[in-house]
């Protein structure tokens, strides 16, 4: 895979869509390179099947203008961290070189949503073992940045997506097996209810309003981040006072 700067894993085919959507399309917009991974094809889902889910994967990669997207084809509701899960991982790091790892938040309700949390912990670590075996040199990112999908959290700084909020609500349509399934297999699930785009919606918008603006989208970090002092707001510099 090309170099990135950004590279978003996701459990299933709609993840980051639901986390970081319009954060995605803000990196884009910026000049940045963004790769997306769905870990999982989402097999188990109650609605589509896995290749109607990949097609929706990659149409929504068009509309946030990613540069690529992949699926690792790792089992649904079987993710562990273990060797023949992790190495797919790690040479899919090792052969993009992001800077940024963006991946699920550890304390979801959906148990695949922490499990790809310690997963591609676990790789991104490994990654950076030059003497870990799997293609491609040792590589580690600057960072590791955690979203939120189902279960909201108290975020370690929050990204004003207001620009790009649209963007994110068609990406999310794009998966309509999801949110609004057709036919006479279609059954009812959290994802269908009008009350999931409300609670996704109302998230991203009290985060928005916290911090001033319309729309936020909150990351949490397992670091400290460095200020370069205190003040809020760029200021022209001053002259010394005698």
């Amino acid at each position: 895979m090309p170099p990135v700067d950004l590279l978003a894993f996701g459990p299933h085919p709609d993840d980051i869509e639901i986390g970081m959507g319009a954060t995605i399309a803000h990196h884009v917009a910026r000049g940045l390179a963004v790769g997306l991974c769905d870990l999982t094809r989402g097999e188990m889902g109650s609605n589509g099947t896995p290749e109607e889910r990949e097609r929706e994967a990659e149409s929504a990669r068009v509309v946030l203008g990613a540069d690529w997207r992949v699926n690792l084809g790792l089992p649904d509701r079987h993710l562990r961290d273990v060797p023949e899960q992790v190495r797919p991982i790690v040479e899919l790091i090792r052969a993009s070189r992001p800077s940024v790892i963006a991946l699920p938040h550890w304390a979801d309700r959906h148990p695949d949503h922490t499990a790809a949390c310690t997963l591609v912990t676990a790789a991104a670590f490994s990654s950076g073992l030059r003497r870990y075996e799997a293609e491609g040199e040792a590589w580690r990112a600057d960072w590791l940045v955690h979203y939120f999908i189902n279960t909201p959290g108290e975020p370690s700084f929050v990204v004003d997506v207001s620009e790009f909020y649209e963007i994110k609500q068609r990406a999310l349509a794009c998966h309509a097996s999801q949110f609004v399934p057709r036919g006479e297999g279609a059954a009812p699930t959290r994802l269908t209810s009008p009350l999931f785009a409300q609670l996704v919606e109302s998230r991203d918008a009290q985060l928005g309003a916290l911090a001033g603006v319309r729309w936020a989208e909150g990351f949490v970090v397992c670091e400290p981040i460095i200020r370069r002092h205190l003040l809020k707001r760029r200021h022209e510099s001053r002259e010394p006072r005698a």
